[in-house]
């Protein structure tokens, strides 16, 4: 896979069609549910449930993950009924040649983790639909769509936060589309994002305030390692830097290293929950990598 320095098209938000919503990228989603709840302290079971929304004629196809009634830790199981409670989003983009199945090692434990994880899937997409900012603007579509769950005739109702803004995540190309949702096409609803394995693909616009933790190897011979932290430099605190010594594209894919910053760094992030945020040196500390962390 190639990689080019910023080759995008700065492209505005683009209408969803089929919810009869306009997306939202710049404000605040249907409806609050008031104050910020607490980080769970116990892990759930997961269940998954599929939608299709629309971007004009790009259809976005769409597994939503989320905490569920059953053994903790078990699933995802289609279609299981909803945990109690009130979860924020943080969305999950699956790399060139994957598929959010392929990626259950990264959304299995933040749904077990409390979260409602989009993860549309991008099966046919190329490297080109994230330099372009398709993938980008179809991640929007899709937290838009599950979004208006909250309000719809759908098991869903009234457990999704809408009120905290919402977190992004992704590797490889998920993890370039995750920054072009930083950059060259911002969503300002997010509040916290995760690129993995990226490149940089756009410019800081001020449009979007994130926690920002980027993963990522320095043998990486997919996605340059410098390529990453520039992209790095460019964005203001907080944010955080955890890498691999030696580490390759996908030699840390599931490592629990990585695994645990990342979702910690969510927790931090979409719920506030210091404890999380004071584990993560611990996390990501080890012989063979370095964190980085600027407040």
């Amino acid at each position: 896979m190639t990689m080019h320095r910023r080759a995008f098209l700065g492209i505005g938000a683009a209408g969803v069609a089929g919810a009869g919503l306009s997306l939202q990228g710049f404000g605040q989603a249907l409806g609050s549910v008031g104050a910020l709840a607490a980080a769970p302290t116990t892990p759930f079971a997961v269940g998954v449930r599929q939608y299709t929304w629309w971007r004009g004629s790009r259809r976005v196809t769409t597994y939503v993950y989320y905490p569920a009634k059953g053994t903790p830790g078990s699933g995802p199981t289609t279609n299981a009924p909803v945990a109690d409670g009130v979860f924020p989003i943080c969305q999950y983009t699956h790399g060139s040649g994957g598929s959010p199945q392929k990626a259950l090692g990264h959304i299995r434990p933040l749904a077990a983790a409390g979260f409602i994880v989009p993860a549309p899937v991008f099966t046919t997409a190329s490297i080109g639909d994230a330099y372009n900012g398709n993938l980008s603007k179809d991640v929007s579509t899709a937290i838009t769509g599950t979004l208006a769950l909250n309000s719809a005739n759908d098991p869903l109702r009234g457990h999704i936060n809408t009120a905290t803004g919402v977190g992004v995540s992704g590797y490889s190309m998920g993890g370039m589309t995750t920054h072009g949702l930083l950059t060259a096409w911002p969503d300002s609803r997010i509040v916290a994002a995760a690129p993995w394995a990226c490149v940089d693909v756009g410019n800081p616009g001020g449009t979007v305030r994130a926690k920002v933790l980027f993963i990522h190897g320095d043998r990486d011979s997919t996605c340059p390692y410098s390529s990453a932290r520039q992209a790095y430099r460019e964005l203001p605190a907080p944010k955080a830097f955890l890498t691999f010594h030696g580490g390759t594209h996908t030699s840390f894919f599931s490592d629990s290293r990585a695994r645990n910053t990342f979702v910690d760094w969510m927790r931090w992030g979409l719920y506030d929950d210091t404890t999380a945020r004071d584990r993560l040196s611990a996390d990501a500390s080890s012989s063979t990598t370095t964190w980085e962390f600027l407040r």
